[in-house]
């Protein structure tokens, strides 16, 4: 099991090897009595091993059957049992460990008549002298299962005979217990007090069993009718059982609490609901505990499963660690390469912008030189285009150093009180290229605007964008945005209206 519990099974990839692996791990669960929770898998050794190997299939169908029984689902483990004792040609050597759980089972599920055969089948096949023993004193519970008392009766004096012989005085000591209740179910009260007395006279008045004893005086008592009796008695076994048992008595109550509740009938005639709900208390207190059980195997066998993903992690350990720098590393150098090239990009699309943007100002500068000689209006418009580019292109990349030159340029004529633009010779712009706008909108509108409200509106008109709008008149996007709602306000149009469109409409009318 050690080794088994070294090896991760995830490893195993070939059926044969995993088969062997889960049959293995589940038999020697069983054979140890360890737990079997986590040997859900022996189903799949057990299909494996079907027409392949007949030792494999009855083994791991055996282990799959005691599987079953530990999940429990005892009806299903004695059914996978007995599709096992019922094939053919299989060697008594091979079948007599399963037939003995079968049989122990059946004893577990009370089965009488139709336990017989395969119980006095284990006898005759077992060969270890304690093993026949103890499968005679199976066949003993089967057939007081099955009502046959009397044969029952005959098969426990033989056994008390042999642990005579063989001084087996432990044995003797459990057989003759039986013995006592077999002969208080056939209704010899007698003879069964008797053979108690006769256990006590052999024993010390507290021996091991001192409750179940006088549990059986009590039923005796009970049976013959004397009430009386049967309560002293009672009591006397709850006595021993505190002191024998002490908080794991579970199973004697069991047994206890029916013959209170019987007495108290006989007693009073009534049955009382304390008496029944101490009944249900024993059977859930027995409940919980295998539950409470089955909880503890299952969290073991997560245990081992997670110490086996820990040895599998452990190993991998390195590889992981390995993967994860180089990973890491790439993505260093991706991310770096992509941050050099981005920056690359920006200063060569600055320096095309500062380029683009010189080369206008030398040209603005140049007209100014010859415009003494071509005034044609399409030589003014080209200038003035030209001009309005460069503001455009400063708001879309408002660096110092653009702004600073844009400075320059809207100062060559006069000062801009430290604005960006001359805004006297932007107005003149706008009526120049858009026929008179800013005279017809402060006109019309200069007494309900202000001059910032004017300059967002002539910007607007130009093309420009709320965040180039920001840039030029040195306001935040959010004072931009606050200032074209109090522009649709004061001049009565809808929120959602276009400014530009609905001045132009208004003007125009």
């Amino acid at each position: 099991m050690s080794i088994l519990d070294a090896i991760d099974p995830t490893d195993l990839t070939v059926d044969s090897v995993s088969a062997k692996y889960h049959y293995l791990r589940a038999w020697g669960h069983m054979r140890q009595n360890r737990s079997m929770i986590a040997d859900s898998l022996i189903s799949v050794a057990h299909n494996y091993y079907k027409g392949k190997d007949v030792t494999r299939n009855i083994q791991s169908g055996t282990a799959f059957a005691w599987y079953k029984f530990w999940v429990g689902d005892t009806p299903g483990a004695i059914n996978m049992l007995d599709s096992l004792v019922g094939l053919a040609g299989i060697p008594d050597s091979l079948l007599v460990q399963t037939l003995r759980i079968r049989v122990l089972l059946g004893v577990s599920e009370y089965q009488g008549q139709e336990l017989i055969p395969l119980a006095k089948t284990l006898e005759v096949l077992e060969t270890d002298s304690m093993r026949k023993m103890e499968a005679k004193y199976m066949l003993v519970s089967t057939y007081e299962s099955a009502q046959e008392f009397d044969t029952a009766l005959a098969i426990v004096d033989e056994l008390i005979k042999y642990a005579q012989i063989n001084d087996l005085g432990k044995k003797q000591f459990y057989f003759e217990t039986e013995r006592a209740q077999i002969l208080g179910e056939m209704g010899r009260i007698t003879e069964s007090n008797a053979t108690v007395d006769g256990i006590f006279a052999k024993s010390t008045p507290d021996n091991g069993a001192a409750d179940y004893l006088h549990m059986q005086y009590a039923m005796n008592a009970l049976n013959s009718g004397d009430i009386h009796k049967a309560t002293r008695e009672l009591a006397l076994a709850d006595s021993f059982a505190s002191h024998l048992r002490n908080e794991d008595d579970t199973y004697y109550r069991s047994y206890s609490n029916l013959l209170h509740a019987m007495i108290d009938f006989k007693q009073t005639g009534k049955m009382k609901l304390s008496h029944v709900n101490g009944l249900n208390n024993r059977q859930l207190e027995r409940f919980n505990r295998l539950k409470a059980s089955q909880w503890e195997s299952e969290r073991g066998a997560l245990h081992q499963q997670s110490h086996a993903m820990a040895l599998k992690a452990e190993s991998e350990h390195k590889t992981v660690i390995i993967l994860i720098i180089s990973l890491v590393g790439l993505l260093i150098l991706v991310g770096a390469g992509w941050v050099v090239h981005h920056r690359r990009q920006r200063e060569l699309e600055n320096e095309e912008r500062a380029e683009a943007l010189q080369k206008m100002v030398d040209e603005l500068q140049a007209h100014a030189v010859r415009s003494s000689d071509e005034k044609t209006p399409s030589a003014l418009r080209r200038a003035m285009i030209q001009q309005l580019g460069i503001i455009k292109m400063v708001a879309e990349t408002p660096t110092e150093q653009n702004r600073e030159m844009l400075r320059k340029i809207s100062s060559i004529e006069s000062d801009t009180d430290g604005d960006l633009v001359n805004w006297s010779n932007m107005f003149e712009l706008i009526n120049n290229l858009y026929a008179g706008f800013y005279d017809n909108l402060h006109s019309k509108y200069g007494d309900m605007l202000t001059a910032k409200e004017e300059q967002v509106i002539v910007l607007m008109v130009a093309g420009f964008s709320t965040k180039e709008i920001s840039v030029i008149t040195a306001q935040t996007t959010s004072t931009i945005y606050v200032r074209k709602s109090a522009i649709r306000k004061k001049l009565g149009m809808p929120e959602k209206e276009d400014i530009v469109a609905f001045i132009r409409d208004s003007l125009n009318h």
